[in-house]
């Protein structure tokens, strides 16, 4: 019986105390960057962001402050470049979404979205209600839950509390599944819906991949296109209104 509990303690301990300790893993650089951009410094705290970037630690808070930085040296394309890459990692997060609001504000054109069938606004509404970082913690955190009362169960005496040890541990899987399910629509909806913001204060869009053909109309800097394809150096690019047309790769950068 002794023995039974100390495996069933180091069990414990695996499952819970080790990610623990993964997880603590301070950011240095990012807490140097935010005293920077609070004193005012925003091309040092933007270098120091992006350092964190070099090490391949994506987040969405280092994007959102790197978005403020541009934002506040009045370089509003690459701000809300920044904004829409957290908003990729953290599409439910109301600061992020505000930023995008406010910098397109300051943006030349000012298009009016076509109407998206009902079934299809919600399905997309529901799928980005959540951080991918968020879901993915919430999996892990579910699934070391359930691994512990499947331990819980396997090392219980008593009929009802493997009965209960049993039963929660699959709900807490089955959570778990349902959010890595929604990780991956909403990874698979980023994936079919590239899109890029123009960085080129006017381009002309034109009716074809070609120079020499007619312009259909003008984007300005910061207005943000969906890729529809590319072609030999153009892409085909789609407007919040339903137009579309084709520009060069060059007038984007894509998010």
């Amino acid at each position: 019986m002794k023995f039974n509990r100390i495996k069933l303690t180091l069990c414990f301990l695996a499952t819970f105390c080790l990610p623990a300790l993964l997880f603590a893993n301070k950011q240095p650089l990012f807490e140097k960057a935010n005293e920077l951009y609070s004193k005012g410094q925003y091309k040092e705290a933007t270098e120091t962001y992006q350092r964190i970037l070099e090490t391949g630690q994506e987040s969405a808070s280092v994007y959102f402050n790197l978005g403020n930085c541009s934002y506040k040296e009045g370089d509003i394309p690459q701000a809300l470049l920044y904004f829409e890459k957290a908003h990729r990692l953290a599409p439910g997060d109301d600061d992020i979404n505000f930023n995008i609001r406010l910098a397109t504000s300051k943006t030349v054109d000012k298009i009016d979205e076509a109407p998206e069938f009902f079934v299809s606004r919600w399905w997309k509404g529901f799928i980005l209600n959540y951080s991918a970082d968020g879901l993915a913690t919430t999996a892990i955190i579910l699934t070391l839950i359930g691994s512990a009362l499947l331990i819980w169960y396997f090392f219980a005496l008593a009929a009802g509390a493997k009965r209960f040890a049993f039963f929660s541990s699959i709900f807490f899987f089955f959570v778990a599944i349902c959010a890595i399910i929604i990780a991956c629509s909403q990874a698979n909806y980023f994936d079919n819906n590239k899109q890029a913001i123009v960085f080129t204060s006017s381009v002309n869009v034109k009716t074809s991949p070609a120079e020499a053909v007619s312009t259909t109309f003008v984007l300005h800097d910061g207005t943000k296109v969906n890729i529809m394809g590319n072609n030999n150096g153009w892409i085909r690019i789609k407007i919040a209104n339903g137009n579309e047309g084709w520009i060069k790769e060059g007038d984007v950068k894509e998010i």
